[in-house]
C-alpha cells in the first residue's frame, strides 16, 4: 500500500517544506548513483499479492479492520478498500529453490487468509476484476481507516479542481461513466513482481521489463468484465489510468505524461533518471511531514504517488545497505497461485536474458512501439500481434511459443533455478497459451456458455481457485 503519512490535512507550508527536502534528497540520490553505493550481489525476487474478500453472495466484504483484527501478520497489509488486502513474500535469491520457497510461502500465507475468511464466513478471491463489483461498492465510506488513503483522495481530487475522474473504455462493450472519489483504484487488483537488480545493470533490467511487458500482461490477462460489460482481456490497465487521472507539470517534456504511465522511454544511462523525472514532472500529491524520517523517505514517497507500469524503487536491507528494485506492475492477481508462480517465472526468465544479451534489445525496439504494443496486448490478449526485437509483426502466441517461452527457459537456467521448477513453471505457460485460456479466456467461455450471471461466474471462478489448478485445466 506504500508508506503511511501520519496526517491528511495539509497546507501551503507542508508543500514547501516537502518540495526543498525532495529536492535535496533527489540530489542526495543523484550523488549516490555516481559514487555507485547500491548493492550489487545477486538477483533477487519477491511479491505482493492483492485479493478481494468476498461474502456469500459472492459481492465485496469490507470487512478487512476485522480480518486484521484477528490476523495479526506483518505480511498481510490494508489495500484502498476495506474488501482489498494485500500480501508479501520475504524475498528470496534468484537461484536453485527459489521459485518453490516463494510458491510455498505464498501458499501457506493464502492458507491462512482462507483460515481467517472461514472465522467470519467470508472468503478471499485473488483476481484482477471483481465481476459483481457495482457503483455503490465504490464508496468512502468503503476506503480503508489510514491516514494515507484519506489524503489520497482528497489531493487528487485537489488537483483535479473537483472535477469528477471520467471512465472510457472501449473494448468488446463500451463503458462510460464518472466517479467523485479515488475509490475506482480500488477495483484493480494486482500481482505484483519485484526484482532487486545490480545498480551496473539496473538500466537494462528496467527497459527488459518493459519490452516484455506486452507479452506477459497478453500471456496473463485476468480482467474480462468491469460493471457487467465485457471489455479489455486486462481491463485493469485502463481503469487504474483513468481512476487516478492527473497531467504532469506543463513543462514541455512533462505535458504528455499521466500520474499512471508506461512511462516516457527507456533508461539511458541509470534509474536516476525517472527520479529526475518524478521531481520535474509531477507535482507532490503527499506533502507529509514525517515523524521518524528515514534516508531519501520523501524521494520514496513522493515516487509512491507515481504508478509506472514497470517502477523503479529504493530499499534498504537491515544493514541499512541501499539497493534497486524493479516492480513490474502489469500482471493481475490470480487465478491461482501455480498460475502467478508461473507467470513470474516467465516474467524473471526473460528480463534476465533481455538485460543481458550483448546487443541490448531496446536498440532493437523503438519505445513507442513497446508501449503501443503493450496497450494492444492488455486490450487483445492472446489474440494481439505485436512486433518484436525481429522487427517482424506476429501473434503473441506464436512469439511465446517460438522464442518467448524458450527464451525464459534458458534466462531461469543461467540463474540455476531448479530444473524441475522451470518445467513445471514454463509448462504452465506453454500449456496455457496453446490452450488460449488464461483468466480472462476462462470467464468469457464461462459467460458464454452461462450467460452474464457474475455470481455464478465468481462463485465458480472461486471454487477452482481453491482446487489449486491452473486456469488452463479449469472446466466449464
Amino acid at each position: 500500500m506504500g508508506q503511511d503519512v501520519p496526517s491528511s490535512r495539509f497546507n501551503k507550508q507542508d508543500f514547501k517544506a516537502f518540495e526543498r527536502l525532495l529536492q535535496q534528497e533527489t540530489e542526495q540520490l543523484q550523488q549516490w548513483f555516481q559514487d555507485q553505493v547500491f548493492a550489487s550481489g545477486e538477483l533477487t525476487a519477491g511479491f505482493e499479492m492483492e485479493a478481494w474478500l468476498i461474502d456469500g453472495a459472492q459481492h465485496p466484504a469490507p470487512v478487512n479492520e476485522d480480518f486484521f483484527s484477528r490476523c495479526q501478520s506483518p505480511m498481510i497489509v490494508p489495500e484502498l478498500a476495506k474488501f482489498n488486502i494485500e500480501y508479501n513474500v520475504k524475498p528470496q535469491a534468484l537461484h536453485g529453490p527459489a521459485l518453490s520457497l516463494l510458491r510455498s510461502e505464498i501458499n501457506n500465507t493464502t492458507r491462512l487468509c482462507h483460515d481467517i475468511a472461514r472465522q467470519m464466513d467470508i472468503d478471499v478471491l485473488m483476481m484482477g476484476i471483481l465481476p459483481t463489483l457495482s457503483e455503490d461498492d465504490l464508496t468512502l465510506a468503503n476506503m480503508s481507516q489510514t491516514e494515507r488513503f484519506r489524503a489520497l483522495n482528497e489531493q487528487v481530487l485537489r488537483l483535479r479542481k473537483g472535477r469528477p475522474l471520467h471512465l472510457a473504455i472501449q473494448g468488446a462493450e463500451h463503458l462510460r461513466t464518472s466517479h467523485f472519489d479515488v475509490m475506482l483504484e480500488s477495483a484493480a487488483t494486482s500481482f505484483q513482481i519485484h526484482l532487486q537488480v545490480p545498480q551496473q545493470q539496473a538500466a537494462r533490467y528496467y527497459n527488459a521489463a518493459c519490452i516484455v511487458s506486452a507479452p506477459l500482461v497478453a500471456a496473463c490477462a485476468n480482467s474480462p468484465f468491469f460493471y457487467g460489460k465485457d471489455l479489455w482481456d486486462e481491463t485493469r490497465i485502463p481503469l487504474f489510468e483513468q481512476s487516478v487521472s492527473l497531467q504532469a507539470h506543463d513543462n514541455s517534456d512533462c505535458v504528455a505524461l499521466r500520474r499512471v504511465t508506461f512511462g516516457s522511454g527507456y533508461m539511458k544511462e541509470s534509474l536516476f533518471e525517472a527520479f529526475a523525472e518524478n521531481l520535474r514532472c509531477f507535482p507532490v500529491l503527499l506533502p507529509a511531514q514525517l515523524d521518524t524520517p528515514e534516508p531519501l523517505d520523501h524521494v520514496r514517497l513522493h515516487n509512491g504517488t507515481i504508478w509506472r507500469w514497470n517502477r523503479p524503487l529504493i530499499g534498504f536491507d537491515a544493514q541499512g545497505q541501499p539497493h534497486l528494485r524493479i516492480e513490474q506492475r502489469v500482471v493481475p492477481a490470480g487465478p491461482t497461485v501455480a498460475d502467478s508462480i508461473a507467470n513470474a517465472a516467465l516474467y524473471y526468465g526473460l528480463v534476465h536474458m533481455l538485460a543481458t544479451q550483448a546487443i541490448p534489445p531496446e536498440s532493437q525496439l523503438d519505445f513507442v512501439a513497446t508501449r503501443d504494443s503493450f496497450y494492444k496486448a492488455a486490450r487483445l490478449g492472446l489474440r494481439a500481434s505485436i512486433p518484436w526485437l525481429n522487427g517482424q509483426t506476429g501473434p503473441v502466441t506464436r512469439l511465446l511459443l517460438e522464442e518467448l517461452i524458450p527464451l525464459a527457459r534458458q534466462g531461469l537456467g543461467a540463474m540455476d533455478i531448479d530444473a524441475a521448477d522451470i518445467d513445471e513453471c514454463l509448462g504452465i505457460i506453454e500449456a496455457r497459451v496453446r490452450s488460449g485460456r488464461n483468466g480472462a479466456g476462462w470467464q468469457r467461455a464461462f459467460v458464454e456458455k452461462y450467460g452474464m450471471d457474475m455470481a455464478a461466474l465468481t462463485a465458480t471462478y472461486l471454487d477452482n481457485q481453491k482446487k489449486g489448478v491452473p486456469v488452463h485445466e479449469w472446466p466449464l
